[in-house]
């Protein structure tokens, strides 16, 4: 089939335009086929072949700022515990996700594609529904509710600030399972940019909140844990989880150009021959998580998803760059980021492909609940079992609905970013 880019151009070249007209023609292909390889990364990223090489887009015309990089030039803060297991599927809904969408600005090279925010924050979103997708994957002792039957609990509202909140419920006792919310973006996307502003999130023990994003089949399509802890951590853990084959050179963190304090659970990232561990990157920040990270208003998390590999910054409150704050976003300007996983031994195009966002607060389940007795981590100097009482995490949070009073999301906005130039 003929390009479609060369269309207009061609049109206008039988019309006799002159040759102001045709560089705007040419112009105007170029976004439609920027707009067009995006649409059609999206729509078959699930069938297409991946391939050992990085995926490459080719335009009608060469871009020459070329691709975003990583950059010395500032520091961001970083991501300290126990090694996260994966969690497993996605239940991606269906359906065409609502929000803004932006052209680049002349002084980044990033425009947004998807906006959740306001009072439409849920729009675009798909929730789980134990009564039809089933029990939590991670075998967490929670019962996820539908947005009717959340809003109906009072755990899922838009607040007076304007911010989605998501919350667990704390009716004192409950015989089986205790409700909570997860989400899942009805948009998929393969590379790109994804920046959370929340100003609150889970914490206390028994919980085990989220913000990550999963491709199909998992660990298959891969698995990106950006915001994750458990109980009363404060520092908080990026990891991966993938199929065999993708790895870390070292667990030294500054040898892979972050400024996380370490790297856990290893340096083999596959779901598989880790134990579903991964490999992930502890930050150094006492207010990137938890306690720390809501008594400080909490920060702006971003994930960067290029051919030279997978990133995670964050920046407390009062340090976010204007050019976020902005929509305008220039990643080669952020510094080192807290976590960064290099393409050298893990292709971000071959393990890892048609992913959405999913927000969520699992209670107990794999990690949560197996850490119960555990110390060390920053901020969990002291067991959860030693500091309630109760011998095991279920019992804890069947009994105990009160300690949950602040086991909530409260968000900002989350939104989605892809680049004019090749990823």
């Amino acid at each position: 089939m003929r390009p479609a880019c060369l269309l207009p151009v061609l049109a206008l070249a039988l019309d006799g335009a002159s040759a102001n007209m045709l560089k705007r023609a040419s112009t105007l292909a170029t976004r439609h086929t920027r707009r067009l390889a995006r649409d059609l990364r999206i729509a078959f990223g699930s069938v297409l072949p991946r391939e050992t090489e990085a995926q490459q887009v080719i335009y009608c015309k060469s871009n020459p700022s070329g691709a975003d990089t990583l950059s010395n030039s500032t520091t961001g803060t970083s991501g300290s515990g126990g090694s996260s297991p994966g969690k497993g599927s996605s239940s991606k809904g269906s359906g065409t996700a609502t929000g803004s969408a932006a052209g680049a600005s002349a002084s980044s090279t990033w425009f947004l594609t998807q906006s959740y925010s306001g009072s439409n924050f849920f729009d675009g979103w798909s929730f789980w529904d134990y009564t039809v997708n089933g029990a939590d994957p991670t075998h967490g002792t929670v019962n996820y509710l539908s947005q009717s039957a959340g809003q109906s609990a009072g755990l899922v509202q838009i607040n007076s600030a304007g911010n989605a909140v998501m919350k667990v419920d704390t009716t004192q006792t409950v015989s089986g399972n205790r409700d909570a919310i997860r989400i899942t973006t009805q948009q998929s996307f393969t590379g790109g940019l994804v920046i959370l502003d929340a100003v609150h999130m889970p914490t206390g023990c028994g919980t085990w909140p989220a913000f990550w994003s999963n491709g199909p089949n998992w660990p298959t399509g891969g698995e990106i844990d950006i915001v994750e802890g458990i109980n009363n951590y404060t520092d908080n853990q990026s990891t991966i989880h993938t199929a065999p084959g993708c790895a870390l050179t070292t667990d030294n963190p500054a040898q892979l150009n972050a400024t996380a304090s370490q790297v856990t659970g290893g340096t083999d990232c596959a779901a598989a021959t880790s134990g579903n561990a991964g490999c992930g990157m502890a930050s150094s920040d006492d207010k990137s998580f938890g306690v720390g990270f809501n008594d400080n208003g909490g920060g702006v998390y971003a994930m960067l998803w290029i051919s030279s590999g997978i990133s995670v910054f964050f920046w407390e409150r009062q340090s976010i760059p204007s050019d976020i704050t902005a929509g305008a976003p220039q990643p080669k300007t952020w510094g080192l980021p807290a976590a960064h996983w290099p393409a050298s031994d893990c292709n971000p195009w071959k393990y890892f492909y048609t992913h959405v966002v999913i927000v969520n607060t699992a209670l107990c389940g794999d990690w949560a609940g197996s850490a119960w007795t555990s110390t060390g981590a920053a901020g969990q100097s002291q067991s959860c079992a030693t500091r309630t009482g109760y011998s095991t995490c279920a019992a804890f949070v069947q009994n105990e609905g009160a300690s949950f009073a602040e086991a909530y999301w409260e968000i900002t906005s989350v939104k989605l970013y892809n680049t004019t130039g090749p990823l």
